[in-house]
């Protein structure tokens, strides 16, 4: 990172905050914030303030990237990109799917003719593990969106796009440890299904894997890193112990387990010692048939690793 230009779209969000934090200190040129949200602008440039002064290095920039034009021009001079803006929502996505489309992979392709245009070295774009064998319009959007990076690295002659599949972040907006603190204040927490298994990981580990992945990447490639699953029941244990739960089923576009990786992705996935790489474009390593998902993982995160993290 050391004296480039980064710009991270939606940076104002869970992962932007997670990653200016990091990456600030690693001296770059700047770090431009790229949202629609100016309120969450004028926070993060207080939080990131040294005795009320500013950080020159970081920038703030309105837009959205629904708006080509905008982000044309805001890519100029751009090392990297990070593409973090997305609707994230599951049962929001179900009942305003079009807007949704419009964000997830209407947005995503004006990245990434910008990104073309402006001669940005490298995008890594955030996905996540709802985009495999999706069961929401959310994962779909995701998913296709997903296909449109990958599949840009064919056309583009300099600039290489990569994504980094993501489990759910502990404490971010939308994770259940939140909504679970805040409900075991009434003594009752609300459950769609205690059988439910997911991967989680912390907001420093996502980063990390982000800039591994800038590190490494030659173009064509999802990153998928090795993390731990959780029970929800166990979730609910560490998180409001004592309190009542209540089953309200399974909400549309939610499924009972998550997977990184399907059979159909291991014919072209290569196992390093802390994450997958699926190349659609190389031959894999890993034995045939292997899946990768949440209720199958050798790792699980136990009550008392769960307490601690709340």
């Amino acid at each position: 990172m050391k004296d480039k230009t980064i710009l991270v779209t939606g940076g104002t969000g869970s992962f932007g905050n997670y990653f200016v934090n990091h990456v600030l200190g690693q001296n770059p040129q700047k770090l431009i914030i790229f949202s629609r949200d100016e309120l969450k602008q004028y926070e993060m440039a207080q939080e990131f303030s040294v005795s009320g002064k500013k950080d020159e290095r970081l920038r703030f920039w309105l837009g959205d990237v629904r708006d080509k034009d905008r982000l044309a021009r805001a890519f100029r001079g751009v090392d990297y990109v990070i593409h973090a803006a997305a609707l994230k929502q599951v049962e929001t996505a179900e009942y305003n799917p079009f807007e949704c489309v419009k964000t997830n992979i209407i947005g995503s392709q004006n990245v990434i003719d910008a990104a073309i245009d402006a001669g940005v070295d490298k995008v890594v774009a955030l996905s996540t593990d709802k985009a495999v064998d999706p069961a929401g319009l959310y994962g779909a959007s995701k998913l296709c969106a997903d296909r449109l990076f990958i599949s840009s690295n064919v056309y583009s002659q300099k600039t290489k796009f990569a994504c980094v599949r993501c489990g759910n972040i502990i404490g971010s907006r939308g994770s259940v440890y939140p909504v679970f603190m805040k409900q075991r204040e009434n003594g009752v927490v609300t459950v769609t299904d205690l059988r439910m298994t997911r991967f989680f990981m912390t907001g420093q580990a996502w980063v990390i894997m982000v800039l591994e992945a800038l590190d490494k990447m030659q173009g064509g490639e999802i990153f998928v890193p090795k993390i731990p699953s959780a029970r929800m029941e166990d979730i609910v244990r560490a998180v409001a112990p004592g309190c009542d739960v209540k089953i309200t089923g399974i909400r549309p576009g939610e499924k009972l387990h998550e997977a990184m990786i399907t059979a159909d992705d291991a014919r072209h996935t290569v196992e390093h010692a802390d994450y997958y790489i699926i190349n659609p474009f190389a031959r894999g390593s890993v034995p045939d048939g292997f899946t990768y998902s949440s209720d199958n993982n050798d790792d699980w995160l136990s009550v008392e690793q769960l307490r601690v993290m709340a």
